[in-house]
C-alpha cells in the first residue's frame, strides 16, 4: 500500500490522470466508497507529498494531503490532536487514517493559500505582501517559542526514540534512502562532468571562500551518529515539518499549521531545522530551472579538492523567514534550555547534522531529470555549508549560529 502512494506522489507530475484513478480507488477502500472524483494539485513544494480535492456523492468537497516516505520505519504518522491540545492553531481533519503506509489527512476546504505560494509570489515580484507576512511571521513565531516554554519537559532515550520526526533525518540517513541517491552504482551529473558519488563523496570543499576540510563521507558517519533517535534529553510538542508548504496564510490572522505527519514530542531543534532550511536556502529545489536560470557557477577540481563559486542570493522575503526564526525561536529555545540546564554541549552540530539532511536527502540531487547539472552542485555545496563548520570565509548559517551561541 506504501509503494501505491509512492506511485501516485510521483506520477502526479507526467501521469496526473492515471494518478488521479488510483488515488480514486484508494480513498473508497480507506475512506468512503461514495467518493465520486478526486482532483490532484501537483505542487512544486510537493516533493514527499501530494494534496488536491475529493468531492463526495451528496456534493461534499473536502481537501486531502498526504505524506509519502520510502523506508519508513515509524509505524504512526499524524498527532494532530497532540499539536492542538498543546495550543498550535492547527487545522482539525474529518478525517485521519495514521497507519503507515496508508496515512492520509482529509479537511474541510480549504481556501487560504499556503505561505509558501505568498512567499514565492513575493519573490516573484508578482505581490506586495511583505509587511503583512512579516507581521503574521513574527506574531506565528512569538507564539511558537511560547508553545515551545510550555510543553518543555524531558524524555527517556526510549520515547525519544519513537518520535516520527526521525523519519525525516536519522532515517532517511540509515535507511535505503541514501543508497538509493547515493550509492555505488550512482553517477552525477555536474557542469562539464560526470562521476561517480563514490568518488564525489571522498572529495574536500571551498565553497565562495569557504574552506572545509571534512567529506560527504565523513559527514554522514557524523551526522549519523550524532542523530542516533534513543537520546534521552529536552523535548516539546511541535509539528516536525513545519515548512511553508504547511501552513495557511490567513492574512492579518494567524498562521494555521496542517499535514502535522511528524508531529509530536521531540527534541525542539529538530523542531526547528525544516523551517530554518527549507523555508530559507531551498528555493533551488523547489524550482530548480528557474534558480538555474539566475545563476552562475564555477567549479574547478584539485586533485581531491573542489573550489566551486556561485552566485546564489537569498530573497528579501527568505531573510525575513530567518530572522523571525532565529531571534525568536531559536535564540531564546538556546537561552531557555541553558536556563533549565538541558542545553546540549553538541547542539550546534546537533543542529547542523540535522539541517545537512535537508539539502542532502529531501531530493535526490543525482536525478538529472529533476536537476540541471549547476543546481545538483549548488546542492552539494548547501549539504556541505549546513553539516560543516566553514573556515576562513564563514557561511552564512555558520554567521548566524554564530550570533545565537554569543547571545546565549
Amino acid at each position: 500500500m506504501n509503494d501505491l502512494l509512492q506511485r501516485i506522489q510521483s506520477m502526479q507530475f507526467q501521469q496526473k490522470s492515471e494518478a488521479e484513478a488510483l488515488l480514486l480507488s484508494f480513498l473508497r477502500e480507506v475512506y468512503a466508497p461514495d467518493v465520486e472524483s478526486v482532483e490532484l494539485r501537483p505542487l512544486a513544494v510537493s516533493l514527499n507529498s501530494f494534496n488536491g480535492f475529493l468531492t463526495r456523492a451528496d456534493g461534499t468537497r473536502l481537501f486531502f494531503k498526504t505524506h509519502t516516505e520510502p523506508d519508513g520505519v515509524i509505524g504512526e504518522y499524524y498527532h494532530a490532536a497532540q499539536l492542538a491540545a498543546a495550543g498550535y492553531p492547527v487545522i482539525q481533519p474529518v478525517y485521519s487514517s495514521t497507519q503507515s503506509g496508508k496515512q492520509l489527512l482529509i479537511y474541510p476546504l480549504i481556501e487560504h493559500p499556503s505561505v509558501f505560494d505568498v512567499a514565492w509570489q513575493i519573490e516573484s515580484h508578482h505581490s506586495d505582501t511583505l509587511d503583512v507576512l512579516t507581521t503574521a511571521q513574527n506574531t506565528a513565531d512569538d507564539l511558537l517559542f511560547a508553545l515551545y516554554e510550555r510543553s518543555l519537559q524531558s524524555q527517556t532515550d526510549v520515547e525519544a526514540a519513537q518520535a516520527p520526526i526521525h523519519q525525516l533525518f536519522y532515517h532517511r540517513l540509515t535507511g535505503g534512502r541514501l543508497d538509493r541517491f547515493y550509492g555505488s552504482n550512482s553517477n552525477l551529473q555536474l557542469p562539464g562532468i560526470n562521476l561517480p558519488l563514490s568518488e564525489v563523496r571522498q572529495v574536500t570543499w571551498e565553497i565562495n571562500g569557504q574552506q572545509y576540510d571534512e567529506s560527504l563521507e565523513s559527514l554522514i558517519h557524523r551526522s549519523t551518529d550524532l542523530l542516533t533517535p534513543m537520546q534521552a534529553g529536552s523535548s516539546i510538542v511541535g509539528h516536525g515539518d513545519a515548512h511553508n508548504g504547511n501552513v495557511f496564510f490567513r492574512g492579518s490572522e494567524s498562521l494555521l499549521y496542517f499535514d502535522p505527519a511528524f508531529a509530536g514530542r521531540h527534541h525542539p531543534l529538530l523542531d526547528l531545522t525544516k523551517p530554518l532550511f527549507h523555508n530559507v536556502f531551498a528555493m533551488w529545489m523547489y524550482y530548480p530551472r528557474e534558480k538555474r536560470s539566475e545563476l552562475n557557477t564555477q567549479l574547478r577540481r584539485d586533485g581531491t579538492r573542489w573550489i566551486v563559486q556561485h552566485d546564489y542570493k537569498l530573497h528579501p522575503v527568505r531573510e525575513m523567514f530567518l530572522r523571525s526564526k532565529v531571534d525568536r525561536v531559536l535564540i531564546p529555545t538556546l537561552r531557555m534550555l541553558k536556563a533549565a540546564n538541558q542545553l546540549r554541549q553538541d547542539w550546534r552540530s546537533y543542529l547542523k547534522a540535522a539541517l545537512f539532511c535537508c539539502p542532502f536527502l529531501t531530493m535526490n540531487l543525482s536525478d538529472s531529470e529533476r536537476f540541471p547539472p549547476e543546481i545538483s552542485l549548488l546542492g552539494l555545496t548547501m549539504a556541505i555549508e549546513m553539516g560543516c563548520e566553514s573556515a576562513g570565509e564563514r557561511s552564512l548559517i555558520d554567521r548566524t549560529l554564530d550570533e545565537a551561541e554569543s547571545a546565549i
